[in-house]
């Protein structure tokens, strides 16, 4: 996802909610739902969310596994920052942090978090830096929204959402944790007069 288009800010006047908070928690409770299902009851499951919205997301899916395994499911965060390969196009960006569980990822499903899948690029990015901590047995991705216009072979295992947009649309997500509020507004850019 590139960060810069999918939380430009969408003035309220033009951007329009598509996912409210109640349609978010359904969503991630059907993607719980699923994991639970690809992997065979999530034994080996670990989630590790893209800062910052992912990492939220990853939390929010991890207690939904609990509920529907009875058991903690690892839940984690993986900075993509300094394997980005748009670095030298933007100014400096702060590090978020990498934390994993404490069992690794080794030998486990890796189930990668992020809010908004875009061009792939920050998917390529995050397994990138997967593969500087671990080797997992396999890596999936959930996301809540898909808008389309992948520019890499990149796409989500699990999606909340897909969301069918113009270059010229704009897709901000966001949560409680960060935002204080659900949702997901679909708003157009503003362009410089």
């Amino acid at each position: 996802m590139d960060k810069h288009d999918s939380h430009a800010t969408a003035q309220a006047s033009d951007a329009r909610p598509v996912l409210e908070g109640p349609d978010i928690a359904r969503v991630l409770t059907r993607i719980a739902h699923e994991i639970v299902e690809r992997a065979k009851g999530a034994d080996d499951v670990v989630l590790l969310g893209i800062p910052t919205r992912g990492v939220f997301l990853a939390q929010r899916l991890a207690v939904k596994l609990e509920q529907i395994t009875d058991r903690k499911v690892p839940v984690g965060s993986l900075d993509i920052t300094m394997y980005r390969d748009d670095l030298r196009m933007h100014p400096p960006r702060a590090l978020a942090r990498t934390e994993i569980p404490g069992d690794g990822v080794d030998g486990k499903l890796v189930v990668l978090v992020d809010d908004v899948l875009f061009s792939g690029r920050t998917i390529r990015a995050a397994l990138d830096a997967l593969n500087d901590i671990g080797r997992p047995r396999a890596v999936q991705l959930a996301v809540l929204v898909d808008r389309g216009h992948r520019e890499l072979p990149i796409r989500a295992d699990y999606v909340g959402k897909n969301l069918p947009t113009s270059l010229r649309e704009t897709v901000k997500v966001q949560l409680a944790e960060e935002d204080g509020r659900d949702t997901v507004l679909l708003g157009v850019k503003q362009t410089d007069q």
